[in-house]
């Protein structure tokens, strides 16, 4: 699907709190430490950071700690100061951060993967330590005794990590585009199934365990919302950004999802209103609004001496049609398309104004975004990038 103009921002922004320079690589994951005037990163130029907000009110480093190798991802338990760190080699090291974080002690480490660490998790209610890889697995970990209990090879490097505590279910997003679903057990795990949407490949996974909702973000530049939890097979797409969703984070407490990606936009998208699935595109050798042929039937061309046009689909009703009889835009929020998308021309007339009201706000962060964390209880957002800087932002304008 070709992309399509993203809309003006709205009036409600979130309001740039802070930036936090210093790292001389891209920060690959970052989080704010829950109750603190803090920040945790984990940069490509393998430093640990803990930054600390100073009375002159800029962010300073109180840990600087260099790893043996670039930093790609990071898991923070608050309750227990327990930091997972994956790295491009392979590893997993664990830390344990002091009461004033100041301080970082290692506790242990695990050769988990043959090649660079994608996603790391740390499940406190299990003590299990979950993984994904570029070498193309998945892996978990006890936290207690640092055995590995088990493993399974996805079909190809997953950067999507999500785990359900209630049903032990975890759901590992790839680079074919594909989301696999497993059944955990304590040294074993099953195949619950396999479902695949997006035409690249998955970049973020996001799982809401009130709804039983995961959201999955992709280098085709949609978002899914798959039903998990009703059993429906509802797919529902959301079409806001202009490049590839790199992170997405979840406000149970209000329903709004936040997306970002490489374009720099945040887009907080309202889920409290009843969404539509997008249709299925239909085949057909003519046009099925005004019977025109398409360019490759010969027969019908020959027949009735037409010259074959070129085919295309309209996003509400999923029908093929020619371009005089789709020659109009519209937006359609509820199906997820809050820029103008192609529409056949009854479509188009059957599409009130009502219907075309926002359910999305969009901001520009004119930065890439790698990473985003949200902390409800402030109403923070925290995004890191490929431009080596963290910004705070306060979203409490938007996310309310």
């Amino acid at each position: 699907m070709a992309a399509e103009p993203q809309p003006k921002a709205l009036t409600r922004k979130p309001l740039l709190l802070n930036k936090v320079e210093g790292s001389q690589e891209v920060v690959n994951m970052a989080a704010i430490v829950p109750k603190e005037d803090g920040v945790i990163s984990v940069s490509e130029d393998r430093t640990v950071r803990v930054w600390l907000k100073r009375d002159s009110g800029q962010y300073w480093p109180s840990i600087y700690h260099a790893m043996p190798s670039p930093c790609s991802c990071m898991s923070f338990n608050p309750e227990t100061r327990r930091l997972s760190i994956g790295l491009d080699n392979g590893t997993i090291s664990e830390f344990i951060l002091s009461e004033d974080y100041n301080k970082m002690t290692l506790v242990k480490s695990y050769q988990a993967h043959q090649s660079r660490v994608m996603m790391v998790l740390f499940v406190l209610e299990m003590e299990w330590v979950l993984s994904t890889g570029q070498d193309k697995h998945f892996t978990w970990h006890c936290s207690e005794s640092g055995q590995r209990l088990g493993g399974y090879r996805t079909s190809a490097g997953a950067c999507g990590l999500q785990f359900d505590v209630e049903t032990r279910h975890v759901f590992v997003g790839d680079h074919s585009g594909q989301v696999t679903i497993l059944k955990l057990e304590q040294e074993s795990c099953s195949l619950v199934t396999t479902f695949k949407g997006h035409t690249g490949g998955v970049t973020a996974l996001c799982w809401d365990p009130i709804q039983r909702v995961l959201f999955s973000g992709s280098s085709d530049h949609s978002i899914i919302m798959w039903d998990i939890g009703g059993r429906k097979g509802t797919a529902i797409e959301l079409q806001g950004h202009n490049d590839k969703v790199q992170s997405l984070s979840y406000a149970h407490h209000t329903r709004q999802l936040i997306s970002c990606g490489a374009d720099g936009g945040i887009v907080v998208w309202n889920m409290d209103v009843e969404r539509q699935e997008t249709p299925e595109w239909l085949d057909s050798d003519s046009c099925q609004k005004c019977d025109q042929p398409f360019f490759w039937n010969f027969k019908q061309m020959w027949d009735s001496k037409k010259i074959g046009l070129r085919q295309h689909h309209c996003r509400k009703c999923g029908k093929a049609v020619c371009g005089k009889c789709s020659s109009k835009r519209s937006s359609i929020p509820l199906m997820g398309f809050e820029f103008e998308v192609r529409v056949c021309d009854s479509c188009h007339e059957s599409i009130t104004d009502e219907e075309r009201a926002p359910t999305a706000t969009f901001h520009d962060s004119k930065h890439n975004i790698v990473h985003v964390h949200f902390d409800a209880t402030r109403g923070w957002l925290l995004t890191s990038g490929t431009d080596k800087v963290i910004k705070l932002w306060d979203m409490t304008p938007v996310v309310s």
